[in-house]
């Protein structure tokens, strides 16, 4: 009977338990958060944080329908797929694997019912930024915030003692600013001051290399510019303007571009040297992608304190930026729990380059993340040389401090890497884990910065860090002209370039193939550890990734659009061609739909190779053509295309022969016993050639009039002579002017005095 009673209360304590876990089951996180140093003892504990100390937490909810959005991304980068570069937006994001509003809401109910003040994040942005005391994240988290000695910096550190959990009908992903243990550090590198520069061919000062020396280098003299295109760089700390502006003073060049500062969780966009700031990475960043893509309307600079936040904002902003940058590393608790964001990205069109590092080969100490992720482009490092000044590529090497090699935190191979013929024996690579770099680019200390508000320096700073904001300046050349040729962005860079690497057509057209230096692993023929595929070789790349460009072809105008034109006489007209698609035939030119007596002829007959130019269309109408509008098509062939555009003629009968008559001047002043004159002209119109018979009437008493010529053809002059007794006053004088049947007058004031 006892243990019947008991197992009846075990049943009911079951069902009440049950029923208590259906409204709030207390879950943990999708993704892990304990350091290893805090579990393992490596990293001792000196205490614990205090409970009114204030925290700013992200949490981050899950995607929903995963494996449908893998195949997505499987299909949308798939040129043989009909979704091909098919990619969301923000919003069509969110409804297909964002979170549900009622899982978001139910989110936000959690973090106000436990104390916290939400202070950012959207349900587009799949994260709820909220802030409260320590003691509010212990009791909500189910953990303790210790503090511990850190096991390989000169520091202390906080973070939780054990998994975080909450009591909550949701799932989460992750929650971001838990613990301090990794604090981001940008890529960029100093040069050791006891070893000699590296000569370099920038056009800077002390022959460092601008931004713009790179655009020279790995794209050329081409017309892109980025223009329409904005790109977002990703920071953790803020910036002073004052330092891009006084770098773009020194080279003597404009800053066209906006910058705009975006705090994405309240962090200060402000960053000074005076109060322990440093913006050197930040102004760096700025100047190589605007280096890169001067022309772009917006350059967008994301600042926060979590990789969550900021990553957040950068796939939710409106405009959305397509490409993307981050010159930082970390080590992150768990190196899926970015992962989110960057399959967002992918889905939504979006580049995103990482540098790969300054340490040489990735190990756990040198934060390969997030350049180690598979779904980023991890960028390494070259020393480039060039032909000069502004000038063009001239050569490459593997940088031997650049990052890469494979995934120190075991990320799994992904399937571009896959493919036979990038993994061999002579690149060293793993057919397990992720390897990089992708791409790279010059790295050296060979460039000139201005930071921290004082004086620029010349071939001092090098990294990967500069490599970065350089491709995702150079994609927004690619981005411009997918969408002048009305295609998609290029997206996620990786599917894309593993197959132009593997094709033996084109990798040697596309990328520059960097054979030598060693990093840790050696630069080889193809895909390497060193420098993944290469730098970007010019406009081969772009043509390569952007969308289809147009046919060779070429269009036709004329100005004016519209000529009129006398019987028996001719006018003309300007025809232009312009190309487009490489087109570069020669363009011959010929009209039709002329009415009978008008003749057409072009100087020159044919536009030359490329067939851009212009030549005169001169029409001839004969006196015999009938009066009227006519419609004449002008037609220009070349290269196998045809364009054609129209010119309006209006034949008029000419004017009937006639003139017209003008006094000068027409008023005279005249004392009695002496004369004045006035020139009396002649206008002919229409043709009109005949003499002209002149004479005047209306003097008063006592006045003559006497022409100089008369007939006259051109000019008379015309005297009024006063008498002494002719009569005073102001008199109205009519000249007339007779020619056959035509007859024209034009009249003189004349004033008598005295």
């Amino acid at each position: 009977m006892r243990r019947f009673i008991l197992l009846s209360l075990a049943i009911v304590s079951m069902v009440l338990f049950v029923g208590i876990v259906s409204q709030a089951q207390s879950g943990p996180f999708l993704t892990h958060h304990l350091r290893d140093a805090t579990s393992n003892g490596q990293a001792p504990s000196v205490g614990r944080l205090p409970a009114a100390a204030t925290m700013q937490l992200d949490i981050v909810l899950p995607l929903r329908n995963q494996a449908d959005l893998d195949t997505f991304l499987q299909e949308v980068y798939d040129p043989a797929s009909p979704l091909y570069r098919h990619f969301l937006t923000v919003q069509d994001f969110t409804e297909r694997f964002g979170p549900t509003q009622e899982d978001y809401d139910a989110v936000v109910r959690f973090a106000r019912a436990n104390g916290f003040a939400v202070v950012g994040g959207s349900r587009d942005g799949m994260d709820v930024q909220i802030a409260g005391s320590v003691s509010a994240v212990e009791a909500a988290f189910h953990v303790n915030m210790g503090v511990f000695r850190h096991p390989t910096e000169n520091r202390t550190f906080y973070a939780p003692d054990r998994e975080p959990t909450v009591s909550l009908p949701v799932q989460l992903w992750h929650v971001s600013g838990l613990d301090n243990f990794s604090i981001p550090q940008p890529l960029f590198h100093h040069r050791d001051l006891t070893v000699k520069s590296s000569a370099t061919t920038g056009s800077c000062p002390s022959t460092a290399f601008c931004g713009s020396d790179m655009r020279a280098a790995y794209y050329g003299g081409g017309p892109l510019t980025g223009a329409g295109q904005n790109i977002g760089l990703l920071e953790f700390y803020g910036y002073d303007i004052a330092d891009l502006n006084t770098y773009y003073a020194n080279i003597g060049k404009a800053l066209s571009a906006a910058v705009t500062g975006i705090s994405t969780d309240g962090t200060s966009l402000t960053c000074l040297y005076s109060s322990g700031c440093d913006d050197t990475e930040q102004i760096l960043d700025m100047t190589q992608a605007l280096g890169m893509a001067p022309g772009i309307s917006t350059l967008y600079v994301y600042v926060g304190s979590t990789d969550t936040a900021i990553l957040s904002s950068m796939t939710t902003h409106t405009p959305l930026p397509l490409q993307l940058s981050c010159s930082w590393g970390w080590s992150p608790a768990d190196p899926a729990a970015d992962d989110p964001y960057y399959k967002k990205m992918a889905a939504q069109g979006q580049s995103f380059f990482v540098a790969a590092g300054d340490s040489d080969k990735w190990t756990t100490r040198n934060y390969p993340y997030p350049a180690e992720d598979a779904n980023v482009t991890a960028v390494g490092g070259t020393d480039l040389a060039t032909s000069g000044a502004g000038g063009s590529w001239s050569s490459e090497i593997g940088w031997v401090d650049g990052g890469g090699g494979i995934s120190p935190d075991g990320i799994a191979i992904p399937s571009w890497q896959l493919l036979s013929g990038v993994i061999t024996s002579s690149n060293g690579g793993s057919t397990f884990y992720r390897n990089g770099p992708d791409v790279s680019a010059n790295a050296n200390f060979t460039f000139y910065v201005c930071a921290d508000q004082t004086t620029c320096t010349a071939n001092t700073y090098g990294g990967t860090s500069f490599a970065a904001p350089m491709w995702a300046g150079y994609i927004a050349l690619a981005n411009q002209q997918a969408a002048a040729n009305g295609g998609p962005p290029v997206g996620f860079l990786n599917p894309a370039i593993y197959s132009i690497g593997l094709s033996s057509s084109s990798y040697a057209a596309d990328f520059h193939d960097i054979t030598s230096g060693n990093n840790g692993f050696p630069a080889v023929t193809g895909y390497d550890l060193d420098t993944g595929w290469g730098s970007p070789n010019g406009a081969s790349l772009i043509n390569a990734l952007a969308a289809t460009s147009p046919s060779p072809n070429f269009t036709i105008s004329a100005s004016p659009a519209s000529v009129s034109i006398v019987q028996g006489s001719s006018g003309s007209s300007t025809i232009t061609t312009a190309v487009s698609g490489g087109f570069s035939a020669a363009v011959a030119l010929s009209a039709t739909g002329q009415p009978s007596g008008v003749t057409v002829s072009f100087s020159p007959a044919s536009i030359a190779a490329p067939g851009s130019g212009t030549s005169t269309m001169t029409l001839t109408v004969a006196s015999t053509t009938a009066t009227g509008t006519y419609s004449i098509t002008v037609t220009g062939v070349g290269g196998g295309v045809t364009q054609s555009t129209t010119v309006s003629l209006t034949v008029t009968a000419p004017t009937p022969p006639n003139f017209t008559l003008s006094a000068s001047p027409t008023s005279l002043s005249i004392s009695r016993g002496s004369h004045g004159t006035t020139t009396i002209t002649i206008h002919p119109t229409g043709g009109f050639t005949g003499g002209v018979t002149l004479s005047a009437t209306g003097m008063g008493a006592g006045v003559t009039a006497l022409f100089s010529l008369n007939p006259a053809t051109t000019t008379s002059v015309l005297t009024l002579t006063a008498s002494s007794t002719a009569s005073r006053g102001t008199f109205t004088i009519t000249v007339h002017g007779v020619s056959g049947a035509l007859s024209h007058t034009t009249t003189i004031s004349v004033t008598i005095h005295r």
